[in-house]
């Protein structure tokens, strides 16, 4: 791949505390949410259509709905420890739980029928957007900003070396 074909999207560069650490019911069923959107799009040669599929949660009821760009919806499930969730960071703590299932499940939904590029994206119970979650596209890549951690000094530090041997 040329460089000049790749992009990469840099997301919220600041550390993410996970205080809200995910019990394993609520990863099984953030997976199945995942599996769901991608039943919805079996492989084959008639791609849908779509920019993102949307993923709403309600801080107050815990219900997750997935939405298609028409608003039609595609699945809606609850998760028991996002209910009445008081956190301030709620939607990033979310996103970091969605990223983490997204990212270990990229077979199974880059082989979704969706034309190329889309996004998962989550959003408020308001239907306001909070973070791009996954962009599907074989050009771009977000990276996790947990993954972001330090970089900029380790960015200073291999300039630093670089300009040592000039």
């Amino acid at each position: 791949m040329q460089l000049s074909n790749f992009f990469v999207l840099l997301q919220d560069y600041q550390t993410i505390r996970i205080e809200m650490e995910p019990t394993e019911q609520t990863l099984v069923q953030v997976e199945r949410i995942v599996r769901k959107i991608a039943e919805k799009f079996p492989s084959s040669e008639d791609a849908s259509v779509l920019t993102d599929i949307h993923i709403c949660v309600s801080q107050e009821n815990g219900e997750v709905m997935v939405y298609d760009d028409d608003d039609k919806e595609i699945t809606r499930s609850v998760v028991e420890q996002w209910i009445n969730a008081a956190d301030d960071d709620f939607y990033e703590q979310v996103a970091a739980i969605f990223r983490k299932v997204l990212g270990e499940h990229t077979g199974l939904i880059d082989k979704m029928s969706v034309m190329k590029p889309y996004a998962f994206v989550l959003e408020s119970d308001d239907r306001d957007e909070q973070h791009e979650l996954y962009v599907v596209d074989d050009e771009t890549m977000i990276i996790d900003p947990i993954v972001m951690n330090d970089l900029s000094e380790d960015l200073d530090s291999f300039f630093e070396t670089l300009m040592k041997d000039v």
